[in-house]
C-alpha cells in the first residue's frame, strides 16, 4: 500500500517516527511530507532514514512528475501526524501553500488527521468548527489523547500513541464502511449530573452525582460522530466542547427539557441521577432553627418519572412510520438489600420501564459517585445476553456508546 504520511510542526514530531516505522514494517510503501516548521523538531534525514525514499515539502522539488498532483493521486491512504490547530484549518479551508497542503487537496483515498496541540488550541470553537467540517466531508479525525503536554500542563490534546493511530489508518484502508463513525448523522440527547430539589431559597436535596459519566458519555457520543445535546443538572466537572449544553437544576426542569430534546433525537441517555422526590412545600425565606420551636416536617412527593415517560411518548409515535426508531438508554444506581441484589433490581426496572437498554452500576458511599472509574452492566430489553464494561468513565463510555451505536444499526435508519 502507498502511504503519504503528512508531519505538522509541533514537538510531537518525534513520536511519529515510531508510526513510520509500524508502517514500513508491515510491508507499505511510505512518503514522508513534512512542513518546513515540523523540521526544526525531526529533520528530513531521519525521514528518508526511516521510510528508504526521498523527501521534501517544496511542490518547486523534481517539477517534472508534479509531485503535487501525482503523491495524492496515487496515495492509497493519507496520514497526518501530528494535525496540528493550522493544519486542520488549512485543510478545512482547502488551503494549498506547500507540498502536503496540495496533496491533501489531490488525495480521493482516505485521509487519516491525528491532531495534537495544546487543550485550549484544541477546544477552541475555531478548531473545533474546523474539525466538524473535515468531518463532514468524510474525513477522518482522531480524538486527541488526554495526558502529559508540554510544560507542566497535562489535558486534552496529546498525540496518540502510534499504536493507536496505525490501527485506526488500518481500519480506515480496509474501508470505508468499517470506519464509520457508528452515530454520525445521528442527533443524542444526554442527561447529566445531580438534580437539586429546593427546600428553601439557602437549601436543597440533592444526591451524590459529579456528572463525570454524563460528560463522558457526551464526549463519546459527540467522537462517534452525534450531535449531541447535553442536558447537565448540578455537574462538577465541565461540559465538553462541541456539545450543546442545557443547563437545568430541579427534576421538573429536567423534565421539560428532555420531552423536547427527545423530540428530534435519535438517541435518549438518561444518565442523570434525577431525584425521585421533591419537597411538597418551597419555603419563599430560609427556614429557622428558633428555640421554643418544634423541628420543622418535609414532606415530600414523588417526581414525574421521566424515562417512563419519554419512553410512552416514543412508543405513541411509533404507530407512524416515518417517525423512525427512537432508542432510549435508561440509568440504574442501585443497591441491594435483603430482597434481592443489584441486577434483580435493575431487571425489574427494566421490565417497568421499557427502555432498550438499561445500563446498571452497584453504587454506595465510595463508589460510582465522584469516582473516575465505573462498573457497569447494560442490559438489553430484548433479552440479549448482560454485557460488562468496567474502567475509566471514559472507557466505560466508549463501550456504553458502541453498544447503542451497534443498536442502532441493526434497526432500519430514520426516514
Amino acid at each position: 500500500m502507498r502511504i503519504v504520511l503528512g508531519v505538522g510542526g509541533g514537538i510531537a514530531a518525534y513520536k511519529v517516527a515510531s508510526l513510520l516505522r509500524l508502517f514500513t514494517e508491515a510491508g507499505h510503501h511510505v512518503t514522508v511530507i513534512p512542513t518546513e516548521a515540523s523540521t526544526r523538531f525531526v529533520g528530513t534525514a531521519t525521514w528518508e532514514a526511516l521510510s528508504g525514499n526521498p523527501v521534501s515539502n517544496s511542490v518547486f522539488d523534481d517539477v517534472h512528475q508534479v509531485n503535487h498532483v501525482r503523491l495524492g493521486h496515487e496515495a492509497d491512504l493519507v496520514v497526518v501526524a501530528p494535525a496540528t490547530a493550522d493544519l486542520l484549518a488549512k485543510a478545512a479551508t482547502g488551503q494549498a501553500g506547500d507540498l502536503l497542503t496540495n496533496t491533501l487537496l489531490m488525495a480521493r483515498g482516505p485521509v487519516l488527521f491525528a491532531p495534537a496541540m495544546h487543550t485550549e488550541m484544541w477546544q477552541h470553537a475555531a478548531t473545533q468548527a474546523n474539525v466538524e467540517t473535515l468531518r463532514s466531508r468524510g474525513t477522518a479525525v482522531l480524538e486527541p489523547a488526554t495526558g502529559r503536554l508540554t510544560g507542566a500542563d497535562s489535558g486534552p490534546g496529546r498525540l496518540p500513541e502510534p499504536e493507536a493511530i496505525f490501527d485506526a489508518a488500518m481500519a480506515l484502508v480496509q474501508g470505508s464502511s468499517d470506519f464509520q463513525l457508528p452515530l454520525a448523522g445521528r442527533t443524542v440527547t444526554i442527561t447529566a449530573g445531580g438534580t437539586r430539589e429546593p427546600l428553601d431559597p439557602v437549601r436543597f436535596l440533592g444526591n451524590r452525582s459529579s456528572g463525570k459519566q454524563g460528560v463522558a458519555l457526551a464526549v463519546a457520543a459527540r467522537n462517534a460522530g452525534a450531535t449531541v445535546r447535553l442536558l447537565a443538572a448540578h455537574m462538577e466537572v465541565p461540559p465538553p466542547a462541541g456539545v450543546e449544553v442545557v443547563p437545568v437544576e430541579t427534576a421538573l426542569q429536567l423534565r421539560e427539557a428532555a420531552l423536547a430534546a427527545a423530540a428530534d433525537s435519535d438517541v435518549v441517555i438518561m444518565s442523570a441521577a434525577v431525584a425521585d422526590f421533591r419537597p411538597a412545600d418551597v419555603s419563599d425565606t430560609k427556614i429557622k432553627k428558633r428555640d421554643g420551636h418544634s423541628d420543622p416536617v418535609i414532606t415530600l412527593v414523588r417526581n414525574p418519572d421521566i424515562l417512563q415517560e419519554l419512553v410512552e411518548r416514543r412508543n405513541a409515535r411509533s404507530a407512524d412510520a416515518s417517525a423512525g426508531h427512537q432508542l432510549i438508554v435508561g440509568f440504574a444506581a442501585e443497591t441491594g438489600d435483603s430482597e434481592g441484589d443489584v441486577l434483580a433490581y435493575a431487571e425489574a426496572k427494566l421490565r417497568r420501564k421499557g427502555c432498550d437498554l438499561l445500563v446498571v452500576n452497584h453504587v454506595g458511599t465510595d463508589k460510582v459517585f465522584g469516582q473516575d472509574t465505573n462498573s457497569v452492566v447494560i442490559l438489553a430489553r430484548s433479552g440479549s445476553e448482560p454485557q460488562e464494561a468496567a474502567g475509566t468513565k471514559t472507557e466505560v463510555s466508549a463501550a456504553i456508546i458502541s453498544r447503542i451505536g451497534f443498536e442502532l444499526n441493526s434497526v432500519s435508519p430514520r426516514a
